[in-house]
């Protein structure tokens, strides 16, 4: 395991494929308190995960089992995508979740921090106390006009505990064909497998769209024989239109149930926003 100081107060935890930036705000014990607690629990997360991997790769079911709270927690932010009939593995949550856990140790350990954030390779567990604001950066095409104009300033009542963001141009393999998608969500684990899941809706069947079997990429890829999009030639701006609008569409289902609080989607310079929390939000 890597750790190391940062500039601008910023921690860097390393272990395997988990590469997290953190920073706490408090007074200088309840900061060191936090970082150690992270640091500490940083530790076991990568070996917990592995003694479950099989399980975590297969498609999520209200029968799957884990035991391992990290895994539990994937899994928790998985189901009930999975009970609406969508194709998921917990490994949809996995950075969200390792973000939530961490922010978890850290204010357990400092129950007085002002704010917090975990960055889990851009899905991002975020904590404000009351009367405290912590600002976002988004770095994919902001919206201008927007709470995506640039970043999101996130205050204690607006309930948004989780940013995540997925896409063709992300860590993972995407179904579809979205530059990018960014989610609010309650937590970390379940914006990232949200983000995941409304990347994959922004699809359409297109010439201009070159497809793969994930297993050909990555012989150890979660989505198997699926067809993950490789390449995007010239796209009409009505086939542009016609997929940011089924992701919106599977976006503003999930608003409405309640999974999720906001959503951004961007594709060839059009984009998308979906739910209201996102225009309460201050631009910086």
């Amino acid at each position: 395991m890597i750790a190391q100081r940062l500039a601008g107060e910023r921690l860097h935890l390393q272990h395997g494929p988990i590469d997290v930036v953190l920073r706490v705000w408090g007074t200088p014990a309840e900061v060191a308190a936090a970082e150690r607690a992270a640091a500490l629990r940083f530790r076991t997360i990568l070996d917990e995960l592995v003694a479950e991997l099989p399980v975590l790769r297969s498609a999520v079911t209200g029968g799957t089992r884990l035991t391992g709270e990290v895994a539990r927690q994937m899994l928790a932010a998985c189901l009930p995508f999975a009970r609406r009939g969508v194709f998921v593995t917990a490994m949809a949550a996995v950075a969200g979740a390792v973000a939530d856990e961490l922010l978890a140790a850290m204010r357990a350990a400092a129950p007085g921090l002002r704010k917090a954030f975990v960055n889990d390779g851009g899905d991002i567990a975020v904590f404000a106390a009351p009367g405290e604001t912590l600002a976002i950066g988004l770095a994919a095409e902001p919206i201008p006009g927007t709470a995506f104009d640039g970043a999101l300033r996130i205050a204690h009542g607006d309930g948004i505990g989780g940013i995540a963001t997925s896409g063709r141009g992300g860590r993972s393999f995407s179904l579809g064909i979205a530059d990018a998608v960014t989610v609010l969500a309650r937590d970390a684990a379940t914006a990232d497998a949200a983000a995941t899941l409304i990347a994959n809706a922004a699809n359409l069947d297109s010439p201009a769209v070159t497809r793969r079997p994930a297993r050909t990429l990555d012989p150890d890829s979660d989505l198997g024989e699926r067809l993950v999009t490789v390449a995007v030639g010239a796209l009409a701006p009505d086939e542009i239109a016609a997929a940011l609008d089924a992701g919106a569409e599977r976006a503003e289902v999930w608003r409405r149930e309640g999974l999720i609080l906001g959503a951004a989607l961007r594709l060839r310079g059009q984009a998308r926003i979906v739910g209201t929390p996102l225009n309460a939000l201050e631009a910086a």
